[in-house]
């Protein structure tokens, strides 16, 4: 396992090469290209803000307003976590013809997945920051330097959960269908369209307790205080206790994955 992922670093030239393919093969035919990539998250931020701004008013906390841009800071991380992680779990499946080649890294397809996803949510900040501009919405500058520690943070996560689940699908194809209903329950679970201070709030407090063992919570918290509120950021115990988990959870996704490669090329 340890020379395996020593050999990723190698194997640099050949993921970049596949996250371009898989980029340009996404928008192939279109006429509008990667300016897709931009305008997607633009429409929906726009539907986001007419719904809540026109058809469901006052529906939210004042404290939330811009209510869009307030659930915009979570959807564009979650995105690209969700979107990676229903990819993964059929990539091993449909590049089955370069799996069942003796020489190539099968590790590498889920790992293209994510970072592919990741490319789209990069491309998707500069509409949040033109918003935030818009709504002249003041950033904090400390609490920005710790943006690249939430994205790398949501990096290991996700890698490790894709190594995970397009190893099992290999071997249990239902898992994808489960996976997607899972997503859904995920999000519902996820305060992205509510604040966590609203799940405090409720019950006893079980709410906020099954939250806090809801990894993406911290994410989407941590992209909401440095991004939506004004600060401080003080989330970053919790953001670097997860960053730890994610960083464990990374190797134990790549050791199950190390473990099951023999049986791919029989299993796809």
């Amino acid at each position: 396992m340890i020379q395996n992922l020593r050999n990723l670093l190698k194997y640099r030239g050949l993921i970049q090469s596949l996250v371009v393919r898989d980029l340009k093969a996404r928008y192939r035919g279109s006429v509008l290209g990667f300016f897709w990539s931009f305008v997607n998250p633009l429409l929906l931020l726009l539907i986001y803000t007419f719904v809540f701004t026109v058809v469901l008013p006052g529906m939210h906390p004042k404290e939330l307003e811009p209510y869009a841009l307030f659930m915009f800071c979570g959807i564009l991380p979650w995105t690209w976590f969700s979107s990676s992680l229903l990819e993964a779990s059929g990539v091993l499946i449909s590049g089955g013809n370069l799996i069942k080649k003796v020489l190539f890294p099968a590790e590498v397809l889920p790992i293209v997945t994510v970072l592919a996803n990741m490319v789209h949510f990069f491309l998707g900040l500069p509409i949040l920051l033109g918003f935030l501009i818009y709504f002249r919405h003041p950033l904090n500058i400390t609490d920005l330097a710790w943006f690249p520690v939430v994205v790398f943070t949501q990096l290991l996560l996700t890698v490790g959960l894709a190594l995970i689940v397009s190893a099992l699908t290999v071997h249990f194809r239902d898992l994808k269908d489960l996976l997607a209903n899972l997503m859904t329950l995920w999000f519902f679970a996820t305060p992205i369209i509510y604040p966590m201070q609203l799940a405090a709030r409720t019950g006893e407090g079980l709410s906020k307790r099954v939250l806090d063992l809801n990894p993406f919570t911290h994410l989407a918290i941590s992209y909401q205080e440095i991004l939506f509120y004004d600060g401080p950021f003080g989330h970053w115990r919790w953001l670097l206790a997860l960053l730890v988990a994610s960083a464990a959870l990374f190797l134990a996704g790549y050791a199950l994955f190390d473990r099951l490669r023999d049986s791919f090329a029989e299993g796809v």
